[in-house]
């Protein structure tokens, strides 16, 4: 019996979920301060936890799972959410940031009041020409992908806190294939650009506004600090001269010299 609680821990501490914990100190050193490690770790042990495929994957190649939990963690995304997923290919874990998740580093950086993003069909009316603050997008509100027609294209633009605009970005179908092409696995039946193929088009979107919106901590961060109270100026030094013993105080255009004698008091002593 003891034998067989020693294999068992031994098994329990080489498995995916506590290599996770293993590498607390290493999340630690990446993560924004709005997670915590604990959390970190925990959320991470039960994305393992409920996919079995993902478990399987993570035992046979467990670099490849540090690998994405870091770059989870450099991001900060909660793991296994929307915005940042762990998707088992080809005998390897990739990590994969969503849509929502550059959209929620953006908000994060704290100089955007909404982002504005959506796919384009066949079907829908679109305008945009320079110098427009915004696409004009309009199309039926609750028909269906295949009524609305094939993905043409994708926008996107944000909302600065000030109430202006960014700069919109605009993508086109060739466009975005072109981003997907870049790595051949995501022609892969089981690749997110299967999956979930909207999405995908709109991280393409969202990631190119990136470029012309803050999407950084250290933004936040250089922002507070340039509207922080600056410490006032030290005031000059002021050298007290104490009176000299007997010493009579001068008031402006009277010589001290001049001064009359004091008059004396009557009845007092001579």
């Amino acid at each position: 019996m003891p034998e067989t609680i020693a294999n068992a821990v031994a098994q329990r501490d080489q498995s995916p979920t506590a290599l996770v914990a293993d590498y607390r100190n290493d999340f630690a050193a990446v993560l924004p301060s709005h997670l915590p490690p604990a959390t970190f770790v925990r959320l991470a042990q039960g994305v393992l936890r409920r996919d079995q495929n993902l478990m399987r994957t993570a035992m046979n190649n467990p670099g490849s799972l540090m690998t994405a939990m870091l770059d989870c963690a450099r991001l900060g995304h909660e793991p296994g959410t929307p915005a940042y997923y762990f998707v088992p290919i080809k005998g390897a874990i990739e990590g994969w940031e969503g849509y929502r998740g550059v959209i929620e580093r953006i908000y994060r950086a704290g100089a955007v009041q909404s982002v504005r993003a959506e796919v384009v069909r066949e079907n829908d009316f679109y305008e945009y020409e320079e110098g427009m603050p915004h696409p004009i997008h309009r199309y039926e509100r609750f028909a269906s992908p295949e009524q609305r027609g094939p993905l043409l294209g994708v926008w996107a633009y944000a909302v600065m806190l000030d109430g202006g605009m960014s700069r919109p970005v605009e993508m086109g179908r060739e466009e975005v294939l072109a981003h997907r092409d870049m790595n051949p696995s995501n022609n892969r039946s089981d690749s997110p650009w299967k999956k979930w193929e909207r999405s995908m088009w709109l991280k393409c979107a969202v990631h190119e506004l990136e470029k012309w919106v803050p999407s950084s901590t250290e933004y936040r961060r250089e922002i507070a600090r340039m509207s922080a109270p600056q410490p006032a100026a030290a005031a000059a030094p002021v050298t007290y001269v104490p009176p000299q013993v007997g010493q009579r105080d001068a008031i402006e255009g009277e010589v001290a010299e001049d001064w009359p004698e004091p008059a004396e008091v009557p009845g007092g002593a001579q």
